[in-house]
């Protein structure tokens, strides 16, 4: 089995949800707690690692196999022998794993520290092209962290990096997530990032276009009560009505929110003429892209029904 067969088994078993040669700022040196066991117990996963394994792709396709057959414990110990020898799946699945809990306790701390193990290695020059949707995910990821810091840790809030790692993301990667989240901070002035209501409209047009439902809200409801734009209330409720389409419920119910919100203020025509355009629309336009929450990977909205703030995902 090739390391490409076993990036489409992890694929096929979590859907990808996050998408540099800068100098990384306010990088954290972390000293990781032992994790807890399935009982309760405190225990390295190193110690369970099976000693048969020869090389960290070995432990990597292991480590998918246990993944898909259900058996967490195995599973994480074969990552984390694959992680630590340089394979960036495995450091992007278990960053995944810790952040959302699967099959192992919740810690932000492991999450943010197999997460940015792939920033921090990513090499411009020599990418690696066949994980490059695990490491887009990471820098979003990281950034989220950045932006927010990790309560009783000493990863602390460091905004200048976060916008440098959506930043790259949205240009470098075309990552949908990094992008609205690069809209966000320059709605709501985040991080010492001048508000620019334009430059979040532009970010968030081009993942919208890219069928990205958080941005397909959010501009939708910008354009509809012109906010720092001019009002262009039918494209506006087009817009929502993607996003709303898209959307599942009730995990992003701010977005079916948002959408009646505009939609009860719309006049029939506007009502008439944002039906046209989604059907003309629709035709020709791309499937939803993936909308995960990962390690907050997506920002709430804040005060969206007034128009004051924004998500940032």
């Amino acid at each position: 089995m090739r390391v490409v067969a076993c990036a489409e088994a992890l694929v096929e078993k979590t859907p990808l949800r996050r998408r540099f040669a800068f100098a990384v700022i306010g990088s954290v040196t972390l000293g990781l707690a032992p994790a807890l066991a399935f009982d309760g117990t405190t225990s390295n996963p190193s110690e369970k690692i099976p000693k048969n394994f020869t090389d960290p792709l070995q432990a990597l396709r292991a480590g998918v196999d246990d993944l898909k057959a259900g058996d967490a414990d195995a599973s994480v110990a074969a990552l984390t022998y694959a992680a630590d020898g340089g394979q960036n799946l495995a450091r992007w699945k278990l960053g995944e794993m810790y952040a959302d809990g699967e099959g192992v306790p919740h810690d932000d701390v492991k999450a943010y520290h197999y997460f940015n193990e792939l920033v921090e290695n990513y090499d411009e020059d020599q990418p690696d092209r066949r994980n490059l949707s695990a490491i887009s995910n990471a820098f979003v990821a990281v950034g989220v962290y950045c932006l927010n810091g990790i309560p009783n840790s000493d990863v602390r809030a460091d905004p200048r990096r976060a916008h440098e790692l959506f930043q790259y993301a949205a240009t470098i990667f075309g990552d949908p997530n990094a992008q609205y989240n690069l809209a966000h901070m320059y709605l709501v002035g985040a991080g010492g990032v001048t508000k620019d209501n334009i430059a979040a409209v532009r970010w968030l047009a081009v993942a919208a276009q890219k069928g990205h439902a958080p941005s397909q809200a959010l501009l939708g409801h910008m354009l509809f009560i012109g906010d720092g734009v001019p009002h262009q209330r039918a494209r506006g409720l087009m817009w929502l009505e993607f996003a709303k389409d898209a959307a599942p419920e009730p995990k992003e119910a701010w977005i079916h929110d948002l959408y009646k919100h505009d939609f009860d203020l719309a006049s029939e025509d506007d009502r008439q003429a944002a039906a046209a355009l989604h059907d003309q629309r629709a035709k020709g336009s791309p499937p939803p892209a993936p909308v995960r929450d990962v390690v907050k990977t997506f920002l709430r909205p804040l005060g969206a029904l007034s128009g004051s703030a924004a998500p940032a995902q």
